[in-house]
């Protein structure tokens, strides 16, 4: 078990406890943040306080006992994966819909991670035994480009670039609805929902996130669009697309009840990433095709046009 006391003394500094701990503890995620606050592994002033959304005041004390990790059991696993680059510092990774990035209650098998540890022995131990390597996460069912850090100098210079919002990160989309202007931005927050906890949900105190986007193609009733994140925040082009009123196709959590074609989630592909390599020091750069899953539906609403 580890103690930390921090004291609220700048006016900055005001404002939810989660998100006042995710910026002292940035390799933590803000889920984790969440986690010890509900078991009770932080106090204010002495105060067991078990709500994350608690409104930091000057002067506050705050109390974090972060407690030792549980570590699983991850074992290695002979999985197919796709290596796009790989070197002594990181290896890029087209990952397919499906596949979940690391090992969880629910998914302690079969993930990129078991893949990962059967292909090489060396992996940042930044985020813990149950995320080697793992500086940034998609969704299980959003297909497309991740990076992993060999080592932890890289881990560190590639979260850095993630926090600075320097990392190219380009996704494609298919949505609900005709979009009518070719270009936009939506900027609103985002934080856990307050009842239905495996959502995300426009929070007026949750963290800032923004999503650029620009139409692709307009079909009868759908819009293939290419979105560009300057934050990287959970299901946040997911959320952003269905707050302006054109939810994913396809999307379980987010998209309309009624879906026309039966698929296996949300149509959204990380289709570009870009980053200054940990060692080079030089920007490079990787595309991912469409999947046969995109590619599949995009045809169909191609011949309605005809």
């Amino acid at each position: 078990m580890e103690y930390f006391k921090f004291r609220v003394e700048d006016l900055k500094d005001i404002k939810r406890l989660d998100v006042f701990l995710k910026d002292k503890f940035e390799d933590k995620s803000r889920s984790y943040i969440q986690g010890i606050i509900e078991n009770g592994n932080v106090k204010i002033n002495d105060d067991k306080l078990k709500k994350s959304n608690y409104k930091l005041k000057l002067n506050d004390e705050v109390y974090v006992n972060i407690p030792e990790n549980k570590e699983l059991n991850v074992e290695a696993e002979d999985i197919k994966i796709h290596i796009l680059y790989e070197d002594g510092d990181v290896i890029v990774i087209d990952k397919p819909q499906g596949m979940v990035v690391h090992p969880a209650p629910g998914n302690y098998t079969g993930t990129l991670v078991n893949a990962l540890l059967y292909h090489c022995k060396d992996l940042s131990g930044i985020n813990g035994v149950n995320r080697p390597g793992i500086v940034h996460r998609i969704d299980k069912d959003t297909s497309g480009i991740l990076v992993v850090a060999k080592n932890d100098k890289a881990h560190k210079f590639l979260a850095e670039q993630l926090k600075e919002h320097t990392m190219t990160r380009v996704y494609l989309a298919l949505v609900e609805g005709i979009i009518k202007v070719d270009e936009g931005k939506v900027d609103v927050p985002l934080g856990r929902h307050p009842v239905e906890r495996i959502k995300i949900s426009v929070i007026k105190d949750g963290r800032n996130a923004v999503t650029h986007y620009n139409v692709m193609e307009r079909f009868k009733n759908n819009t293939l669009i290419e979105c560009r994140l300057e934050t990287g925040r959970t299901h946040q082009i997911r959320v952003h697309m269905a707050h302006i009123g054109h939810p994913l196709v396809g999307d379980p959590l987010y998209g309309y009840k009624k879906q026309r074609f039966n698929l296996r989630g949300q149509m959204l592909h990380a289709k570009k990433l870009g980053f200054i390599h940990p060692s080079k020091r030089t920007y490079m750069e990787f595309e991912s095709p469409e999947p046969h899953y995109f590619t599949r539906i995009i045809d169909i609403l191609r011949n309605e046009l005809k």
